[in-house]
């Protein structure tokens, strides 16, 4: 008697899934490059702007696009339970973290800056603790203490250490981890669609931040370069990157492989600040960056 055959799957099938995974791989590492860009951006725009007026700029155009993607998909509602939860996102993101994140970039190099902000993983890991009662195996803490130690490392041996730093810069970047992995744990919460919840979060927080600005520095000016950089910011920061990483982990059924994109976010970055910035990179500064990026990807894939 002839042995059962199991069902094989079908060709088209096959392809569709492989056609599939491309896809978010490409919508990954397009959504990667541009976020690589941001911190040259972001000082490039501060050098033109005041922190508030620069993120009032690009918040505004941030806002335009989540309100077109949700006209759109003609879905402009929130889950009832949503409603304050999505107030304090948007008193977190975009009001308070980013007036936190540019004031750290407006003191420090961005060689230093975005560094100790991508130490938000690792802020994130921790907080997870407490507030989603995850349990963290000992290789996570040892990628944490890797992690720190290249923070360390980073403000003792990098050549801008020798002239003092501005700790209140040194502070708040490490602050705006805190703020983020918040943000990204609250989210969790959340039952409504990702993009209509960051409009509605986007509506809160603009006319605070329009008040802010206004009382502070006044209106930024609508030159060609100050609407260069605030879309630089609000679309490429904020904005139409957080579509298309939302878009790869939607298609992809191994969000892992696509979330070990991001570390060539950094790399790229360090690049970009030293030929477009110029700014000195010693190895000190170097030995730190890679420390960190060790870390996080031991914790990453630890916990």
């Amino acid at each position: 008697m002839d042995q059962p055959q199991e069902p094989r799957a079908h060709p088209i099938e096959i392809q569709s899934d492989a056609t599939q995974s491309g896809k978010a791989m490409l919508f990954g590492l397009l959504a990667v490059l541009l976020w690589s860009t941001v911190a040259t951006g972001f000082k490039l725009g501060l050098a033109q702007m005041s922190v508030a007026q620069l993120l009032l700029l690009g918040t505004t155009l941030s806002w335009g696009v989540f309100a077109a993607v949700c006209l759109w998909r003609r879905a402009f509602t929130l889950h009832p339970q949503d409603r304050w939860l999505g107030v304090v996102l948007g008193l977190i993101n975009p009001l308070t973290y980013y007036l936190v994140l540019f004031a750290a970039y407006d003191r420090l190099p961005a060689h230093i800056a975005q560094p100790l902000n991508y130490t938000w993983a690792i802020t994130l890991a921790l907080l997870a603790v407490p507030i989603l009662k995850q349990r963290l195996p000992p290789s996570a803490w040892l990628g944490i203490g890797l992690s720190y130690a290249g923070v360390v490392a980073l403000l003792s041996l990098s050549d801008a250490a020798q002239h003092g730093w501005d700790w209140l810069g040194v502070f708040l970047a490490l602050f705006s981890t805190l703020l983020w992995a918040l943000y990204w744990l609250l989210n969790t919460r959340s039952q409504s669609d990702p993009v209509s919840l960051m409009l509605y979060g986007f509506t809160i927080a603009l006319p605070p931040l329009a008040w802010l600005c206004w009382w502070q520095d006044g209106w930024p000016a609508l030159t060609t370069d100050n609407l260069l950089y605030g879309a630089w910011v609000g679309f490429i920061e904020m904005g139409i990157t957080f579509l298309l990483w939302q878009r790869a982990l939607k298609l992809t059924d191994a969000a892992a492989k696509v979330a070990q994109l991001i570390f060539i976010s950094p790399v790229v970055s360090l690049v970009l600040i030293y030929f477009v910035l110029g700014e000195t990179i010693s190895s000190g500064a170097i030995l730190g960056f890679l420390l960190i990026l060790a870390g996080l990807a031991l914790t990453q894939r630890q916990s």
